[in-house]
């Protein structure tokens, strides 16, 4: 939901996702003179509670000296930004957000001017989509101020508080997803790349027993084993259906029999079935492991459309054959409707392998050709389709979301190579931005140390593979799923993405999402790169020289920002 008002020259735009509402503030730049922030006041009527919303900095002149990890109430230290997001809206809630700007002297602020604004969050479970965010953020304040040091969690007990408050929906949702399937007239079909998750299988045994018709497609590629000889992921996969009881039920998928180094079989998907009849598919980019689930960023999307679901059974019944490669790929390229432009409107599904690259060229097309803006993660490196997407794009805003700037396993003279390249790209105006990082020292006096959940061996931060085409233009169109916008994940693996257009209640949970992260992490690549030792490190406190608003004007990335979320033309 988004919903735009104006009092006075004051404008407020806030789009409601699920967990997050992101706020985008507007004044006339002639009016900024003297200005020293906003404040934010939030009132939820569902619970009945109204308070002044908190950030993290201060005026040094009224700096209260509380200890690292405290907050201060923006009325009286406000927010030097024009854009602000509420990271703890709950699904589902109506809530009133009141912006101030204020003037005059940290000792004695005013304001001058006053806008409101109220919204309903998107509920997590509504409609024809069904959108899970797990929290995808382990190294965070939130999580060193509610649970202190990381400690060990691959040895934590399910009742464990971090596990619920890591998920935050992601786990639940796919548990509730195998609830479904009632009795004998249920049918359930896996395909998972890592089936690792021991609370998922035995809840598809317990399915199972309540007489549900389970089968689970797994990845038994063999693939090089590590330094101990075990085959990822094919050797845990076996280990969790054993431990479940669900050898009966599984199946091993080869993508390709007799080739060193197969393609894998990368889908993380159920379908859900009533007499045999597709009803409604759980998929994204989430594989069924305490990785996938509890560690890196992923998205657990359920569609609630038959015809969506079952082009997934057909897909599930192609690889469940261990159909040959080539003709796999001629069969689910068959069963494609690739768009020539812009996508049909509703849901469309697309599976891989393919023939071709098409796919791959069309993603790059429709992100090269975006008008308003473009938003994109990258899990492994960003593919020269895209880097192009980037470097020639339409859209005068590009923000990337990636887990390392390059793709790992680049040779170390191709490596600086491409991070040269990269680096290149990333400093073009119409770009933002940001790599996975956490703030491994308290090197600012205000900040505690973050720890990664050790969950995760290879992709720590960002796991999700998806696209925003002018999220909060008139005709947003969002593709997510498991494919990595490869060559690989195009024609070599078992893959699939989901195209959505004409749907704006799906793109305002992804963009929300999507800002959480993107600033969360831009914040920690940019503290990352400060080499300041911490005694000579003074905290950076709000500005009082007038100064911090000038860069949202003219020019520059930050006052693109704005025009953008405001909906200023």
């Amino acid at each position: 939901m988004r919903i735009k008002r104006t009092n006075r020259g004051l404008a407020l735009r806030a789009i409601a996702g699920s967990h997050v509402v992101l706020l985008a503030i507007d004044l006339p730049e002639a009016e900024c003179p003297g200005l020293m922030g906003f404040a934010i006041h939030r009132t939820d009527h569902t619970e009945e509670e109204a308070y002044w919303i908190e950030g993290t900095k201060t005026f040094a002149k009224t700096d209260p000296g509380l200890p690292p990890g405290s907050k201060y109430a923006t009325n009286r230290h406000p927010i030097q930004g024009f854009t602000w997001s509420d990271f703890t809206a709950k699904p589902g809630h109506r809530y009133t957000y009141r912006v101030q700007a204020m003037r005059g002297t940290p000792e004695a602020l005013v304001k001058f001017r006053q806008v409101s604004a109220t919204v309903t969050t998107e509920s997590e479970a509504a409609g024809d989509h069904d959108v899970f965010f797990n929290r995808g953020a382990a190294a965070s304040q939130e999580f060193a101020r509610r649970f202190g040091a990381m400690a060990d969690l691959r040895r934590a007990p399910p009742e464990d508080p971090r596990w619920a408050w890591l998920s935050r929906g992601a786990a639940e949702a796919i548990l509730a997803f195998v609830e479904r399937a009632k009795d004998a007239r249920w049918s359930l079909r896996v395909a998972a790349y890592e089936f690792r998750l021991d609370a998922f299988a035995t809840a598809l045994a317990a399915a199972r027993r309540r007489g549900v018709d389970v089968a689970v497609l797994y990845d038994g590629n063999p693939n090089a084993p590590d330094a101990k000889g075990r085959v990822f992921p094919r050797d845990d996969n076996r280990a969790t259906a054993a431990r479940a009881g669900l050898e009966a039920s599984s199946i091993e998928r080869i993508t390709r029999s007799g080739v060193k180094s197969p393609p894998i079989s990368h889908h993380k998907f159920i379908v859900l079935l009533k007499d045999g009849k597709p009803q409604a598919v759980l998929t994204g980019s989430t594989n069924f492991s305490r990785g996938g689930v509890f560690g890196q960023a992923n998205v657990v999307h359920v569609v609630e459309e038959p015809a969506v679901a079952a082009a997934y059974v057909a897909c599930w019944d192609l690889i469940r054959a261990n159909t040959a490669h080539p003709e796999l790929r001629a069969q689910l390229s068959a069963l494609n409707r690739l768009p020539e432009d812009k996508p049909p409107r509703g849901t469309t599904p697309l599976m891989s392998p393919q023939s071709s690259d098409a796919a791959l060229r069309w993603y790059a097309a429709q992100a090269k050709s975006a008008d308003g803006a473009l938003f994109m993660t990258f899990a492994f490196g960003m593919n020269d389709l895209f880097q192009d997407a980037y470097r020639n794009g339409r859209a005068p805003l590009r923000y990337a979301l990636l887990d390392k700037l390059v793709a790992p396993g680049i040779s170390k003279e191709k490596k600086a190579v491409a991070e040269k390249a990269m680096t290149k790209l990333r400093f073009a105006k119409e770009n933002r931005f940001a790599v996975g990082n956490r703030l491994t020292t308290n090197l600012f006096d205000r900040w505690l140390k973050e720890s990664v959940s050790g969950l995760n061996q290879h992709v720590q931060y960002i796991h999700t593979k998806f696209m925003l085409i002018d999220p909060l233009g008139p005709d947003p169109i969002v593709v997510s799923g498991s494919a990595n916008f490869s060559a690989a994940s195009t024609t070599d693996n078992d893959e699939n993405m989901l195209v959505i257009r004409g749907n704006r209640r799906v793109p305002d949970v992804y963009l929300g999402e999507y800002m959480r992260l993107w600033n969360h992490y831009a914040f920690r690549e940019w503290a990352a790169k400060q080499t300041t030792a911490p005694a000579d490190t003074a905290f950076a406190h709000l500005d009082v020289g007038d100064q911090w608003w000038r860069s949202y004007f003219g020019d520059t990335a930050r006052a693109r920002q704005r025009r953008y979320f405001v909906g200023a033309r």
